[in-house]
């Protein structure tokens, strides 16, 4: 049996660009830290939210990069002066990213007792009907 892929499908042209962003993905590396939830909070609204304790403002950056939603996180480790017995809470980094859809967009980023939610809209398309005339072809 053969693999089809989405942009080989007779019926799906111009998804080319949509299988791309599927492989890039699941290739992105994202590993299970930080725990995230992803809600819809309306039909054209959605929130995700990570699990992002111990982090400040400062330590936390949110861009879109060629359609996708990307989350980093940086600790600094101020524990120069400090003796540990010990150290069961490290300071570590992240980089968690999530495709967005055409029409997708990112809109408030708030930090609430250790949570970061990241709020996104979704533009209702317009339903466009298009008629295209039918020309008669020239025979020789």
């Amino acid at each position: 049996m053969t693999k089809l892929s989405l942009g080989a499908h007779p019926y799906m042209l111009g998804f080319e660009q949509l299988e791309r962003l599927l492989e890039r993905s699941a290739k992105s590396g994202n590993e299970g830290y930080p725990p995230f939830n992803i809600e819809q909070t309306s039909d054209n609204s959605y929130r995700i939210t990570l699990a992002v304790a111990g982090f400040g403002e400062g330590d936390l950056s949110v861009t879109v990069e060629d359609r996708q939603l990307v989350i980093r996180g940086r600790q600094r480790d101020e524990a120069d002066d400090r003796i540990f017995l010990h150290r069961g809470i490290a300071a570590r980094q992240f980089h968690r990213s999530f495709v967005l859809a055409d029409g997708v967009e990112v809109g408030a980023a708030i930090m609430e007792n250790g949570l970061l939610h990241i709020d996104l809209t979704r533009a209702e398309p317009e339903k466009v009907v298009q008629t295209i005339r039918i020309e008669k072809g020239q025979t020789s």
